[in-house]
Parts: structure tokens; C-alpha cells; sequence
């Protein structure tokens, strides 16, 4: 399986951005975990983190025919970004979301996913083990 995991504004700062919400582990750490998971199901992954919706809207697009599934964490944009939703439902890929903490046990203004809403599953509130499951669920339905 070809997979891309794309990961949203801010959590190039994991470790010093709200350690109390989103742990004390960097982003270095989260790559490093999820390339040895897919090593060890012999998927072939790509990741992808970006600020800016558009070029997360443009790498959703470059995995139409290249990739097989994606996992994403849109982060902010989970709430606010129609646009990568139309992109999730334009490629067609099957797709997991992934949110470090437990989304529905924070502010009302992010009970609402957009991106949720082209996403087969959403996994929340586990931490860096929230994309292992990810993982583990498209590998054994497409892997």
C-alpha cells in the first residue's frame, strides 16, 4: 500500500505548542513513529506537513492515482476548510482523520469536521498512537 500522511498548521511545533493538550513529544518524534509503523507493514509512505491550506489542498490532488489512502490531521483547518474537504472527496482515496487530542472535549467551535466528513473513520484523543491506529485500519482494509 501507498500511503500519505498529511499533517496540518502548528504540529511542526509539537513539544513547545500547548504541551498540556498535545503532549511533550516533537513532530521528529511523531515522523519517526510512523515511519517504523509502516515499515513494519511494509507500506510505502509519504508525509506531508504544511501551514497553508492551499498546498495541503494541492498534495491531496497529487495523490489521485499515486497513493492508495491518506491519514490526515488538518489540524485548524479541520474546522474551517471546506476546500480540503472537496479535495478528500474529489481523489476518492480512502482517508482517516487523526487528532491528537480528544476534539469533542475541547471548545464548541471545534466539534464541527469537515474533513471528517470525507473520512471513512476519525480517530481522537490517543495521542501519536491515534495514527498507529490509522495506519493499522487502512492496512487491513487496502493494505
Amino acid at each position: 500500500m501507498k500511503l500519505l500522511v498529511i499533517n496540518g498548521p502548528n504540529l511542526n511545533l509539537l513539544g513547545i505548542r500547548e504541551p498540556e493538550i498535545y503532549g511533550r513529544q516533537d513532530y521528529q518524534a511523531l515522523t519517526a513513529l510512523i515511519h517504523e509503523t509502516c515499515a513494519l507493514l511494509g507500506i510505502s509512505v509519504e508525509l506531508f506537513q504544511s501551514n497553508h491550506e492551499g498546498a495541503i489542498v494541492d498534495k491531496i490532488q497529487q495523490a489521485y492515482g499515486e497513493k492508495d489512502a491518506i491519514v490526515i490531521n488538518p489540524a485548524a483547518y479541520t474546522h474551517t476548510s471546506v476546500a480540503i474537504l472537496d479535495a478528500l472527496k474529489a481523489v476518492g482515496l480512502p482517508a482517516v482523520e487523526v487528532h491528537l487530542s480528544d476534539v469533542k472535549s475541547r471548545e464548541e467551535f471545534r466539534q464541527r469536521s469537515y474533513a471528517g466528513m470525507a473520512c471513512e473513520k476519525t480517530v481522537m484523543g490517543k495521542g501519536f498512537d491515534g495514527y498507529v491506529e490509522a495506519i493499522e485500519y487502512l492496512n487491513e482494509r487496502y493494505g
